[in-house]
């Protein structure tokens, strides 16, 4: 669509023109919807039967890119991360195989389907509410071709809620969430935005998706971060108590009685000397090495996750940061493939 286009639409709704009815602007809206979602299908249905033409998986993840920025309190470069994320990937520079021996080159290990298209689909002026349940409908729709599993590029930590709330009702049942932060996202509504990336959490945890809640690397809290917590029975790892924490955390059992784990990681839970390209710079922050030990180290059936808040806009000239988001891609996918 033109920016012409765009900015034709935005007026229109702007204006509320008698002649452009809120009927004519949700079924132009249901026709993009419906067509962004058919590509997703469509590529997760070649993947899924390539998949299981191969045979030998059980689980498979599979990238799903939701560059959305809008949610951001302070920076929106997060919207530009999935791209550069995937170049990062597959760049030369390292080769194909994980840490624990995986060849990400094996569809069996890691396919791809692609990105929900975020911004043209707000620029037809469809709100924040149904922007989520489309995010989540894109999860659900990876989730039917088994053996996939989605591991979902970021974008702004506000689509870690639908994700979550998607892969719980597909499953049926609620998971248990790793979340690795420096902060613990638990706002009621950050700056009036109940769909703020730093609101994500309580989204989540209001509904029934999640048994246990655990966040690790926090050192940027609240009065009102820990009151959350307390309200929903959060189990929150601050950064000051680390060393203590630590044998603990690097020997966790999530999942049993549960439809398994949920992974989600913040950029920004890291040390910024070791990934500075990120909206909200914390010194302080866990090591590469922690968060690795922390993930290879974890038992458990990891079902779904999502790698967010990496700012291409704020990294180094040679891309460090990118290649700090793809590690972690690259470690998840081993951990969810099998």
């Amino acid at each position: 669509m033109s920016i012409i286009a765009r900015r034709g639409i935005h007026y229109m709704h702007k204006l509320n023109a008698p002649n452009v009815s809120s009927a004519m602007l949700e079924k132009g809206q249901n026709r993009v919807i419906d067509a962004s979602l058919t590509l997703i299908r469509e590529r997760a249905k070649l993947k899924g039967e390539l998949v299981r033409a191969l045979g030998g998986a059980v689980a498979t993840s599979s990238l799903l890119g939701v560059p959305l920025g809008h949610n951001s309190s302070f920076l929106q470069g997060p919207a530009f991360a999935p791209p550069r994320i995937r170049e990062a990937i597959w760049c030369g520079s390292t080769n194909s195989t994980t840490e624990e021996g995986k060849d990400l080159h094996d569809a069996r290990v890691l396919t791809d389907v692609g990105d929900v298209p975020i911004q043209e689909i707000r620029d037809c002026g469809v709100d924040d509410h149904r922007l989520m349940n489309v995010i989540g409908e894109a999860v659900k729709i990876v989730m039917e071709e088994d053996p996939l599993r989605p591991l979902v590029l970021g974008g702004d930590h506000s689509i870690s809620f639908p994700v979550i709330r998607a892969v719980s009702e597909k499953l049926g049942g609620p998971v248990d969430v790793l979340h690795l932060d420096a902060h613990p996202d638990n706002y009621d509504a950050f700056e009036g935005n109940i769909y703020s990336h730093a609101s994500s959490f309580a989204r989540v945890m209001e509904g029934d998706y999640v048994r246990r809640l655990l966040q690790v690397g926090i050192r940027s809290i609240t009065t009102e971060g820990r009151e959350q917590a307390k309200k929903f029975g959060v189990e929150q790892y601050e950064m000051r108590t680390f060393s203590r924490d630590r044998h603990f955390l690097e020997n966790l059992k999530l999942g049993e009685g549960v439809k398994g784990v949920y992974i989600s990681i913040d950029v920004d839970c890291l040390d910024p000397a070791f990934a500075p390209g990120v909206s909200h710079i914390e010194p302080g922050g866990l090591s590469f090495r922690d968060v690795l030990n922390i993930l290879h180290n974890l038992q458990g059936d990891v079902v779904a996750g999502d790698v967010v808040e990496f700012n291409p806009q704020r990294d180094t000239v040679d891309g460090m940061t990118a290649m700090v988001a793809a590690k972690l891609v690259r470690e998840m996918t081993a951990k969810i493939s099998k």
